[in-house]
């Protein structure tokens, strides 16, 4: 394995970074799919037809992408892409492990580690790239991509503000690319019958629906130090991202830190940004010039799930009403068809605010919700929670043969693969997976100004 380290000035402006990029569409030659039928004599897939693919980001979420990457024999890494020397190293030997006999045959010529991903999107070998970055990268990254010609599977949520989403896909759209958003619950085949089945009408006229808000503590570990000088909701727990400045410490060796930063506004280095404090806390998420803190990442599989469910994965509500108003106890998405969508803490709301399920109802689960129709109810959870629901005869029904639905045996990324050599639409394309950050954005919105939204989904 081999790596480099490009000598590009890391200076670029958020604006006309996208702004470039997007009038650059056709200025990268796109790569040949060789054609699906190319196979090995024992059914596998050939050398020659493996999907080549670049990876940029190697931390919390891009480990999880590499590993399942790396060792699935339908694609090739060749490249990996990481600001930070410690973690591009352990991507690079992850593809070298994964391709040890493959390697000693000769089949497999290597990993390449680089600094700037621009160096890898240079490469005319490489038909596809996995972005695992921190979020304020999501958009720059998958339209420069997208103009090199490369098809794009981007981590959720696709953007930081609505106009980035709507610029990504235009951007997708124009270079013609495959492009997946990383909202992996639109693969999970209990969700995906459980949405179905709303769908086709099985709990007749949908009245209301629930899901969770993001709101996630970050009070203690490293930010602990610095709490005298932090806003008290950052130590607390809080919907949204905000704006808070940590005190500058020492760039450690081997970080590149200007192009972390990229085209966010310029802050000093701080360990909280990018060392994780515990398993699943990417602590710059809260900090509104990297990320947009985790109510939107919920919504990104959970509300995007409800969406699909309800018909609306391509549009999005008509209103969202603040709990100020007296309407509605929570936060509530109304959508055109007159469906609310109810943001609730927890699900116990669902039961004491809301009367909306029988007080004996299971709700378990994180990503995911409660559809509540003329029928009954019916619950389109993850976690492994299991999908439930009444009333019994409701059920019964449901669990037939004739509501099951077959997603081909094929995971999210199987489902990019596929579309990659067919140039389909995957399940989780850009339109949805903008439509999905949107809804995060808005409600974001909603939150910090403390008032209702009148919203035009078309425009």
């Amino acid at each position: 394995m081999s790596t480099t380290k490009s000598t590009r000035a890391a200076t670029i402006s958020r604006r006309s970074f996208i702004g470039k990029t997007a009038l650059a569409a056709g200025a990268f030659a796109a790569p040949a799919i060789i054609p699906a039928s190319a196979r090995g004599a024992d059914g596998a897939v050939a050398p020659s037809n493996r999907i080549t693919i670049g990876q940029i980001g190697h931390g919390m979420v891009g480990r999880g992408h590499l590993r399942r990457l790396a060792y699935d024999p339908e694609v090739e890494v060749l490249a990996v892409c990481e600001v930070d020397r410690t973690r591009l190293d352990a991507g690079m030997a992850v593809a070298t492990e994964a391709n040890a006999e493959r390697t000693a045959s000769g089949e497999y010529k290597g990993c390449t580690g680089y600094n700037d991903y621009r160096d890898l999107l240079a490469r005319d070998d490489i038909d596809a790239v996995v972005i695992g970055t921190p979020d304020h990268w999501h958009t720059p990254l998958s339209i420069h991509a997208a103009e090199a010609g490369k098809d794009v599977y981007c981590e959720k949520p696709i953007s930081i503000t609505i106009d980035e989403g709507r610029q990504l896909v235009e951007a997708v759209r124009r270079a013609g690319r495959v492009f997946q958003n990383g909202s992996q619950y639109r693969t999970t085949h209990r969700i995906r019958r459980a949405c179905d089945f709303i769908r086709k009408g099985g709990l007749g006229k949908v009245k209301s629906v629930f899901t969770l808000w993001g709101r996630v503590g970050v009070g203690g570990g490293r930010f602990e130090p610095y709490a005298a000088s932090l806003n008290p909701a950052v130590m607390g727990r809080s919907y949204v991202p905000m704006d808070y400045a940590l005190p500058g410490e020492p760039v450690p060796e081997g970080l590149d830190w200007d192009l972390w930063l990229g085209p966010a506004l310029w802050r000093p280095y701080n360990p909280v940004y990018h060392v994780n404090p515990m398993p699943g806390v990417v602590p710059w998420c809260f900090c509104e010039d990297f990320g947009v803190g985790p109510s939107t990442w919920y919504h990104s599989h959970a509300a995007d799930v409800l969406q699909y469910a309800l018909g609306y994965e391509e549009s999005g509500p008509v209103e969202l009403v603040h709990p100020n108003s007296n309407e509605f106890p929570t936060l509530t998405c109304r959508y055109a068809n007159g469906v609310v969508l109810h943001v609730v803490e927890g699900w116990g709301q669902v039961k004491e605010l809301y009367g909306a399920v029988p007080e004996n109802a299971r709700l378990d689960g994180n990503f995911g919700g409660v559809v509540v129709g003329e029928r009954g109810w019916l619950t389109t959870m993850s976690d492994n929670a299991g999908i439930t629901g009444g009333p019994e005869e409701l059920m019964a029904e449901y669990n037939t043969p004739e509501h099951d639905v077959d997603l081909g045996g094929k995971d999210h990324h199987a489902n990019w693969f596929e579309c990659i050599r067919t140039r389909g639409k995957p399940h989780s394309h850009e339109e949805i997976g903008h439509r999905a950050a949107s809804l995060g954005h808005l409600t974001i919105i909603a939150y910090k100004l403390g008032r209702s939204l009148a919203w035009d989904p078309v425009r």
